[in-house]
């Protein structure tokens, strides 16, 4: 018996755009429990006077699209509640991202944003969308850096430098990989710097007045894409 595909809904997105601009997409940030669309077809009864075997007979009728749903870690006032607010009574087209690279795209109304603020739980919200139309499935896609990565931490000798390592759709494996310039820090030139593969970078002494950046690279089955954070200043001496 071959090994399972299956896999856990880690590492989904959920994205809208304006109808007017289909490409310029607003992630919606800390979302969990996602529902795709699902449809559901009419049966139509079509029996009649001589249906055969005295049986009933049916025809498939309209197909309703259904809803699609999710709930998300309700923070009032951020980028996706006020994405979510403004969205209200519009048309939108929304996309759903797999960790694969598989996309979900359809058009929809925002039917409902039910908000939590519990005393003593986290806030959280559920929102609903009616869909309206066929929802697409596309094949699967390279992988897309929605956020880029950023290193936090001051470039010096034997202080840490951490990676967030940004906000990825269609991806199911991360490679990292520091970097450090070496053109006397104007950044134009790049080498990988041996073993550092990790989360975070400690600079030594032969980094003193180069760059430091880090690159991302996320993949699927199928494809991979590479980001690159920007550069750090020039690494100064402990």
């Amino acid at each position: 018996m071959p090994d399972t595909e299956a896999s856990i809904g880690y590492g989904i997105t959920f994205e809208m755009a304006d109808v007017a601009t289909p490409t310029d997409f607003t992630y919606l940030a800390e979302i969990y429990n996602l529902t795709p669309p699902s449809d559901t077809t009419d049966n139509v009864d079509v029996t009649h006077m001589q249906s055969p075997n005295k049986t009933r007979e049916f025809i498939d009728g309209l197909t309703d699209p259904g809803e699609a749903s999710f709930e998300m870690n309700y923070v009032p006032g951020s980028a996706s509640d006020l994405a979510l607010i403004a969205a209200k009574g519009k048309r939108k087209w929304n996309r759903i991202t797999f960790p694969n690279g598989v996309q979900v795209l359809f058009t929809g109304t925002r039917q409902g944003y039910e908000k939590s603020a519990p005393t003593d739980d986290k806030k959280t919200a559920t929102v609903t969308w009616k869909v309206s139309g066929e929802p697409i499935q596309t094949p699967a896609a390279a992988p897309r850096a929605i956020a880029s990565p950023s290193i936090a931490g001051t470039a010096q000798v034997g202080v840490p430098l951490t990676l967030d390592p940004g906000i990825w759709a269609g991806a199911t494996d991360f490679a990292i990989q520091w970097q450090v310039s070496d053109d006397a820090g104007a950044g134009a030139s790049w080498v990988d710097i041996t073993d550092a593969t990790g989360m975070a970078y400690v600079p030594v002494t032969g980094d003193v007045g180069e760059l430091i950046r880090v690159k991302v690279t996320g993949s699927n089955a199928s494809f991979s894409t590479e980001a690159t954070s920007d550069p750090t200043a020039a690494v100064i001496a402990a």
